[in-house]
């Protein structure tokens, strides 16, 4: 558990940075590093005695430096200072020069079509852009490299099997730079030229200022106090378990096979696991367990039997004041589709009922459930919630309307009532959705784009923000609306939804068409070398507000699980238009300025608790991790 780990402005030399210096004496680079530049073997005579001289050795120095400059002489045109960094998060961790003087260049590669990582030499007219450093980087452009900016050091760092940094001679070599990054980007994610006609194409008038971010209109992201955190670039921390900031309360095994961690705002909240359901005791401190387990073969549960395969549930709701829990498992494995839900009542530890999904007459499938609203699964006598497929957004009714109560005994699973929704006939690829305290919905797809839907109407969505090209995995929104968090597999997206409208109130994209008067969305993205270390096959995912359920209440933190890494961002300080994050910054603004709990293995989930269990002592109600194998209560100290 600790701060953000990353020592990127650790021991980087610039001093020679204005010419090209025959002096070695820099730090020596280690593996990858010393490619570049071998030393010469000792010479020898004809006659295989040692040459003494030293003037002749020398010369022979000097001949083969010569010969080795000729050969990899940089095209300096596009000269840069190549740095590499060793040690990962060890005490002995530092930069190295890898290459005094090389050259970049982006070049096109035919492999990268073909899911390559632009390591080949192929050079085709159609081929995916590329980034060559010299004889070392060969690197696809794409948000997978998490290129990191530092426009005041006139210097770039980068992942591409190692992290990387790139010097530049001038300020206008790293503007030129950074325009040729985002013009091979543009055309790498959507497969055409970088021209003004074309951007417009992608991103609609309205939406320019995802485009254009130095014009955008900012005065909507509050001006908040920029105090609580540092910034990686001024830390020097590594991964610790000991962190004056982050107290681990409560650590306990989680008897294995975790799938999903569901968070009550009432007395429970619950893990689901391979063998059913562990209850957990809410306290200010974290969850503590209770000793409960809810299997899902015990009672009048079919669901172990040989009529029923045993279930295996990947999403879990909580409905009817905590006393109940919706439970729904995949049709085939690594798919999300489900045919149907499984009725948990807390109390009596029994799946009461199965229900069907139907729509006239037909049996459909969905991807995800969610409760009508942000607060909603506080109401002890609610009946409906919102369903999600591909194509289809819709809500579903629990209520039967003769009146009889359908349960598990009956032969065929009583069917779910389509109370609103649409089925869209053209390709939408919904992925995931969220609601906000009103039941407002909004909505993440494959390609990138974020709707929002008022909660009266689920045909037409109010607004459709257009996105960068990443799918969206998971989405979040604030109690109020104002604010919604989408999640990539490389980073986050904060989108502001405030607006005012042409009577000069102020509106969400929920309500009413944002028009022109959209601002740029922020970036929340890992440093090259804490992505390095997450791992390349690890992934943002699942990303939240903390939770609030009161009007006038406004979300703490943000939380997102990569690897065996939680991430914690503070929101006021993301929202801070004049955060040190966001200085000499060309394009959309990251925020690198966050927070790590590490644990053991990779984490399934995290999430805070509900505000009713803050302190007085604790800007924030506590952090849950769940593990495979462990859940922990972490709490965040009151420093604020």
């Amino acid at each position: 558990m600790g701060g953000s780990h990353s020592r990127e402005d650790l021991e980087i030399d610039y001093s020679d940075e204005e010419e090209y210096a025959d002096d070695e004496s820099d730090h020596e680079p280690c593996g990858d590093a010393d490619r570049g530049e071998r030393r010469p073997r000792p010479s020898y005579s004809s006659d295989g005695k040692s040459v003494s001289s030293v003037d002749e050795i020398e010369a022979k120095l000097e001949e083969l430096k010569i010969k080795y400059r000729a050969a990899e002489k940089p095209d300096l045109r596009n000269a840069v200072k190549l740095y590499l960094h060793v040690g990962g998060s060890t005490p002995k961790a530092r930069w190295v020069v890898s290459d005094k003087l090389t050259s970049y260049d982006f070049v096109r590669s035919s492999r990268t079509a073909d899911g390559g990582d632009g390591s080949g030499d192929d050079v085709s007219e159609g081929g995916a852009w590329v980034l060559k450093v010299g004889a070392k980087v060969r690197a696809r452009v794409s948000t997978e490299m998490q290129l990191k900016m530092f426009g005041g050091q006139r210097r770039v760092d980068f992942v591409n099997s190692g992290v990387w940094a790139m010097k530049f001679f001038s300020d206008a070599d790293y503007r030129r730079f950074v325009t040729q990054y985002q013009n091979c980007m543009f055309e790498n994610v959507h497969g055409m030229e970088p021209t003004e006609e074309n951007k417009v194409k992608v991103y609609g008038k309205e939406f320019m200022s995802w485009v254009k971010p130095e014009v955008a209109d900012d005065s909507v992201w509050e001006d908040a106090e920029d105090e609580p955190w540092k910034s990686p670039e001024d830390s020097d921390s590594t991964p610790s378990r000991a962190n004056a900031d982050l107290m681990e309360e409560f650590e306990e095994a989680a008897n294995g096979g975790v799938h999903n961690l569901t968070l009550g705002a009432l007395d429970n909240s619950f893990l689901v696991n391979d063998l059913g359901v562990q209850v957990y005791r809410n306290y200010a401190k974290g969850i503590r367990g209770k000793g409960v387990h809810v299997k899902f073969d015990q009672g009048t549960s079919r669901i172990g039997s040989s009529s029923s395969p045993k279930i295996t549930p990947t999403k879990a709701m909580l409905m009817r004041g905590e006393t109940n829990m919706m439970l729904m498992s995949p049709m085939m494995e690594g798919k999300p589709h489900s045919t149907g839900l499984q009725q948990l009542d807390i109390e009596t530890g029994k799946i009461v009922t199965e229900w069907k999904f139907e729509k006239d007459g037909t049996d459909i499938t969905m991807r995800d459930i969610i409760n009508d609203s942000k607060g909603s699964q506080l109401d002890p006598s609610e009946s409906t919630f919102l369903g999600l497929d591909d194509n289809r957004l819709c809500q579903w009714d629990m209520r039967d309307k003769g009146g009889i109560v359908q349960d598990i005994a009956n032969a065929n699973s009583p069917v779910l009532h389509w109370a609103q929704g649409h089925q869209f006939s053209r390709g939408t690829n919904f992925q995931c959705f969220a609601t906000t305290g009103d039941g407002s919905i909004v909505v993440g797809s494959i390609d990138g784009k974020i709707r929002l839907y008022s909660r009266t109407s689920m045909r037409q969505a109010k607004t459709a923000f257009p996105g960068l090209g990443s799918p969206i995995t998971h989405v979040d929104v604030t109690y109020d609306g104002k604010w919604v968090l989408a999640t990539t597999d490389t980073y986050l997206l904060l989108i502001c939804t405030l607006f005012t409208d042409k009577d000069g109130r102020t509106k969400t994209g929920f309500s009413g068409r944002m028009g022109n008067k959209i601002p740029a969305p922020r970036m929340l993205k890992l440093t090259p070398l804490d992505s390095h270390l997450a791992g390349a096959k690890n992934k943002f995912h699942s990303g939240h507000f903390s939770w609030v359920t009161e009007s006038g209440k406004q979300e703490r933190h943000l939380v997102a699980t990569v690897g065996k890494f939680s991430v914690i961002w503070d929101f006021n300080q993301v929202k801070n238009t004049a955060h040190e994050c966001y200085r000499n910054q060309q394009g959309l603004k990251s925020c690198y300025c966050y927070k790590i709990v590490l644990k053991d293995e990779s984490i399934v989930e995290s999430r805070f608790m509900h505000d009713n269990f803050a302190v007085t002592s604790s800007p924030e109600a506590p952090l849950v991790v769940a593990t495979p194998m462990k859940v922990s209560s972490i709490s965040l100290s009151g420093k604020r």
